[in-house]
C-alpha cells in the first residue's frame, strides 16, 4: 500500500524491489520510515541489465568525542571494496586499512536490512554487522585496529528509506538512519579507548541497486541533542535530480519528516575546508568542517574521487508541522563523491 506525500509515494506496507524479469518493480518506487523493501536483486546476466551493474553495500559512521571511524563492507559485483578508517580529532591522526577483493570473494551481504550478518574477510581485514532485536553490533579487525561496537536501533526508531529509480534498469534503494546512539571500545596501535554511549553518534548507510557505471553525488549527514531533542539530518544532492525522489530528512527524536524537494549544495572545490552551504524551501544549512577525508581510486573499470569533510552543522530545517527546528551543533560530514564504477 502507498500513500501520496508531498511529491513521493510514501510505502506503509512490504514490497519487493524487484520484478522477476529484474527491473525495478514499479510498486517499490516511494518512500519509507521503517525499510519495508525486499531487495531481490538477481544476480544473473541477462536479466535487466549486465552483471557488473549490481551495488552492494553497508556503510557505518560514527564520531565520538575523541575519534571519527568509517566502516564499508560492499560488493560492486566484480570487487569487494572494504575499509575500517580511523581519525583521531585530537592529533588528527588517520589509520586507513582498505581492501579490495576480486568478484568479491568472502564477502557477505544480507539482501535486505536486518536478515542477516554482513561480513568481509581479506588479508588482515576482518568485519562483520550483525543485527540483532533492537541493535547492531558492528566489530571490525586490521593489523593496527579493533573495533567493537553496539549501535542503538529501537523498534519505533524511523529511518529515511526510499528507491531513486533512474530508469526500470537503474535505481538504488537506500536506508539513511542518522542520530543513533553507540557504546563500545576502539583500541588503536594497542591503546583502548572507550566509545561512550551518552556522548557518540552513529549513521548507517544501507545500499542495495543497479547502477549507471558514472555517477556524481553528494551525502551530508549529522547527529546530536538541540533544545533538549535528539535531531538528526540526512541530505543528498546530484545523483537523485531528475527521478522525483530525494533522499533528504529531518529526524526529531525518532520521527522522520520528509524533505521532498532537491536541495542546492553550494562549496568551494578549491578549499573543501571552507564553509559548505545546503538549502531549500525549507532547509537553510551551514556546515563548518574540521577535516577533510580524500579517497581516490584509479583501476581503470573503477575509479573514483571521494572529498568526505567532518565538522558541524548550522541552521534550521522546517519540520512537517512548519515549525523550524534548529541543527546548530550538530556533528557529521558533507561529502562529495565522483565515481566510476
Amino acid at each position: 500500500m502507498t500513500t501520496p506525500g508531498a511529491s513521493e509515494l510514501e510505502i506503509t506496507s512490504p514490497v519487493v524491489l524487484c520484478r522477476p524479469d529484474g527491473r525495478l518493480d514499479p510498486l517499490a518506487a516511494g518512500w519509507s520510515r521503517t525499510p519495508l523493501h525486499r531487495t531481490n536483486l538477481p544476480r544473473g546476466l541477462g536479466r535487466a541489465g549486465a552483471w557488473g551493474r549490481n551495488k552492494r553495500w553497508e556503510y557505518w559512521g560514527i564520531i565520538s568525542p575523541t575519534h571519527v571511524v568509517g566502516l564499508t563492507v560492499s560488493s560492486l559485483d566484480y570487487a569487494g571494496v572494504h575499509q575500517l578508517w580511523v581519525l583521531d580529532r585530537a592529533t588528527g591522526e588517520v589509520v586507513d586499512a582498505s581492501v579490495l577483493a576480486p568478484f568479491a570473494a568472502d564477502t557477505v551481504l544480507p539482501h535486505s536490512l536486518s536478515t542477516g550478518t554482513a561480513s568481509a574477510r581479506r588479508r588482515g581485514f576482518t568485519a562483520e554487522i550483525t543485527p540483532g532485536p533492537e541493535s547492531v553490533r558492528l566489530q571490525a579487525a586490521t593489523d593496527r585496529v579493533r573495533l567493537d561496537l553496539t549501535v542503538a536501533m529501537p523498534a519505533d526508531q524511523e529511518s529515511m528509506c526510499v528507491v531513486v529509480p533512474w530508469s526500470a534498469r537503474r535505481f538504488q534503494y537506500t536506508v539513511k538512519a542518522p542520530a543513533l546512539r553507540v557504546g563500545g571500545r576502539l583500541r588503536v596501535d594497542g591503546v583502548e579507548v572507550v566509545v561512550p554511549a551518552d556522548a557518540s553518534w552513529a549513521v548507517l548507510d544501507h545500499g542495495r541497486g543497479r547502477w549507471p557505471y558514472s555517477m556524481t553525488w553528494n551525502w551530508g549527514a549529522g547527529s546530536g541533542v538541540v533544545d533538549g531533542r535528539t535531531v538528526g539530518l540526512t541530505i543528498g544532492g546530484q545523483w537523485t535530480v531528475g527521478t522525483g525522489s530525494t533522499e533528504n530528512a529531518l529526524v526529531v527524536d525518532g520521527r522522520v519528516h520528509k524533505l521532498h524537494d532537491e536541495l542546492t549544495w553550494t562549496y568551494d572545490r578549491e578549499s573543501w575546508l571552507a564553509p559548505w552551504r545546503v538549502t531549500g524551501p525549507r532547509a537553510d544549512l551551514t556546515f563548518t568542517p574540521f577535516h577533510e577525508r580524500v579517497a581516490v581510486t584509479n583501476l581503470v573499470v573503477l575509479a573514483g574521487q571521494t572529498h568526505q569533510c567532518f565538522g558541524h552543522w548550522s541552521g534550521h530545517v522546517v519540520d512537517d508541522a512548519g515549525r523550524e527546528v534548529r541543527v546548530d551543533g550538530l556533528v557529521g560530514w558533507a561529502e562529495e563523491a565522483r565515481n566510476r564504477w
